[in-house]
């Protein structure tokens, strides 16, 4: 019998986690990252009775694994195993100033983080500490997983994936306590224009990169507007694309040699790497054949894949079933918009969903996560590993 989850401990161990700063250092410079947090969920992991293992992908990116087995043959191969998932670094503090309160004001929590995503943390030791205090009433795996930098390039996850193989996931990103089903990808991709360089009352000389980025720009313009209006995704939308970073010329006085410019895409479920890639060299391709000094180079600089899951898959069964007994309402199903790790996970063939907190302000000045939501997710998870690991 799982004893229901310690409000107060939840409560306590996010204002704990919420004051560690946790800033991801490739974000911002001198952000310290995981080490700090990484240390502190171990600990917590370890007096909750679970067996846990640190990963340091870099210097001072730190993840951790805590380890659960339940009652069956031993390493819990007697049932199926199940990784809960969240991340632990955040974005930086600009114009917050209390980032790291922690405090509570009319049930909500505030501080960097508290929401993205500390506060899943949070529910994910809660409810592990009821496991392992019932003494895994399970056949199978649980896998705890705080992970480093997936506000950057997500080097945590995708050092744990071939470490761990697990049955299935759930990323506990905040949702609103809504069952996620999909969520955009998305692709970097770096066009440089070519000029040359010379001085300004050179004209015969120069060749200005900058108003060929102009030219590029107005035709990548027509091709915002093309993706808004093809047919959206029922759970995220349509594809999108913004101009990211423009970096171009180096005095008034001198032609432009190169300009250049980072391109995010968005990416909804069905949409390839490759395929936005190619949008992007069509572009190229046509100013080139209509203007013989128009030169520009473009590749792709990082890609993440759309993520989507069956409505009818076991893990998102369990999760509905889990959410409806915990809250004695019909599950909510959604998607959102910010690429996650379970991506990753889903490519890597582990069937993965998407379920969190209520709360609101992530990487804005003014943060908060919903504390009685974080209690409910911890009730869900458990019910959750009681019914997936059994």
């Amino acid at each position: 019998m799982v004893s229901p989850v310690d409000h107060q401990y939840v409560t306590r161990t996010l204002q704990d986690l919420v004051h560690i700063n946790s800033i991801n250092p490739a974000l911002e410079v001198g952000g310290p990252g995981e080490a700090e947090i990484a240390a502190y969920v171990a600990r917590a992991l370890e007096v909750a009775g679970l067996d846990v293992a640190t990963h340091e992908s870099e210097p001072g990116r730190v993840s951790v694994v805590g380890r659960l087995d339940g009652r069956g043959e031993p390493g819990g191969r007697g049932g199926r195993s199940l990784m809960l998932n969240a991340h632990m670094d955040t974005v930086g503090v600009a114009d917050m100033p209390k980032p790291f309160s922690g405090e509570i004001r009319d049930g909500k929590l505030y501080g960097r983080g508290s929401y993205d995503m500390k506060g899943s943390l949070a529910a994910m030791l809660g409810g592990a500490k009821a496991l392992a205090d019932a003494k895994a009433p399970f056949r199978g795996s649980l896998l705890i997983a705080g992970v480093a930098d997936e506000e950057n390039a997500s080097i945590g996850t995708a050092d744990l994936i071939p470490r761990y193989q697990v049955d299935g996931a759930i990323v506990t990103e905040p949702t609103h306590l809504e069952v996620c089903l999909a969520h955009k990808g998305f692709a970097w991709i770096e066009v440089t224009t070519e000029g040359r360089a010379a001085h300004g009352s050179r004209p015969d000389l120069g060749v200005d990169a900058n108003l060929a980025m102009g030219q590029f720009l107005g035709r990548l313009a027509d091709l915002e507007r093309e993706l808004r209006a093809r047919t959206p995704h029922p759970l995220v939308g349509p594809p999108s694309l913004h101009a990211g970073v423009l970096k171009g010329g180096t005095a008034p006085s001198v032609y432009a040699a190169s300009s250049k410019l980072t391109i995010e895409r968005r990416m909804i479920p069905g949409e390839t790497e490759s395929q936005v890639v190619g949008e992007v060299a069509a572009i190229i391709d046509g100013l080139a054949r209509g203007d013989a000094r128009f030169r520009a180079t473009h590749h792709l600089t990082l890609a993440r894949e759309p993520f989507e899951v069956s409505r009818d898959a076991e893990i998102v069964r369990c999760v509905a079933r889990s959410l409806e007994a915990e809250l004695g309402t019909p599950a909510r199903y959604g998607g959102q918009t910010p690429w996650m790790d379970s991506a990753l996970l889903a490519a890597a063939g582990v069937e993965t969903v998407v379920i969190g907190p209520t709360g609101a302000g992530a990487h804005a000045a003014e943060e908060w996560v919903d504390v009685e939501s974080v209690v409910q997710l911890a009730g869900v998870l458990v019910r959750a590993v009681l019914e997936y690991c059994r």
